[in-house]
């Protein structure tokens, strides 16, 4: 599942390609959407595009009469942008613009899905200014939650996935079994620091390597959440744990902090 830094990366590139086009027709493929085709084209058609951008693990794209389109890549879903007549196998959603060309979501699952003017979350996002240590101090104090299971959690972070959370903890050198509310204020600060700087960081990676990507996963630059790699940069063995589907990899270099 593409994770934040992925979906910063295709907002930047659709808006750069998107901006400006108008919608000249709406096909939907999917009988899991919570919208119908007749919806979408009574909001979209005619409309022209005025930005992209990105919400937590989302994309929105907004349009001229400040009607949002929201679209969740859920697993599986790809991005594409193609001729209007070039068939998309597996196709979900598709915008049909004014240059000919169009803007397909495809699923092989079926479980990516588009959404008309999806309500804003009061939830801060990984990047934002809203996510704090004071944030994080209020959001911990009592829980007993394993603080990588905080993190994963949509309804208090957004943003952040399984790979990344991974990468954050060990960067801020906290075990991902540690108890939340057992955290320190300083260990606290450190996290933060690390959200932000390793996200940011990883946005700025998969542009460089791939400019102008609108779909996918790049992980090979990661440090933790790595398969190939034994060893974190400071030479500790990776250590892998599953959890049903979900594997977990630290080092003996993260600090358990236990109530």
């Amino acid at each position: 599942m593409p994770e934040l830094p992925d979906l910063q990366a295709f907002s930047q590139n659709l808006q750069r390609r998107l901006a400006g086009k108008k919608v000249v027709g709406v096909e939907l493929n999917s009988k899991k959407s919570t919208v119908t085709a007749t919806e979408l084209q009574a909001v979209l058609k005619g409309k022209t595009i005025v930005d992209v951008y990105r919400e937590g693990k989302q994309l929105r794209i907004k349009f001229s009469d400040d009607a949002r389109l929201g679209l969740h890549l859920m697993l599986h879903g790809e991005l594409h942008i193609v001729q209007a007549d070039e068939p998309v196998k597996f196709s979900v959603f598709e915008l049909h613009l004014d240059n000919k060309e169009k803007f397909v979501m495809s699923d092989f699952q079926k479980q990516a899905r588009p959404m008309l003017n999806p309500e804003q979350s009061d939830v801060p996002d990984a990047l934002s200014d809203s996510l704090n240590p004071k944030y994080l101090k209020s959001l911990l104090a009592g829980k007993k939650a394993i603080i990588k299971n905080v993190l994963l959690d949509q309804d208090v972070i957004r943003g952040i996935g399984n790979a990344y959370a991974d990468e954050i903890l060990w960067h801020a050198r906290i075990s991902p079994f540690s108890v939340s509310a057992a955290l320190p204020e300083e260990a606290l600060k450190k996290l933060d620091k690390s959200i932000k700087q390793v996200l940011e960081q990883a946005i700025q990676k998969i542009l460089a390597e791939q400019p102008d990507i609108i779909s996918g996963e790049l992980r090979d630059f990661m440090v933790i959440h790595q398969s190939k790699k034994a060893e974190s940069p400071t030479g500790h063995k990776i250590e892998v744990k599953k959890n049903g589907s979900r594997k977990t990899y630290f080092t003996d270099e993260q600090i358990l902090y236990e109530v």
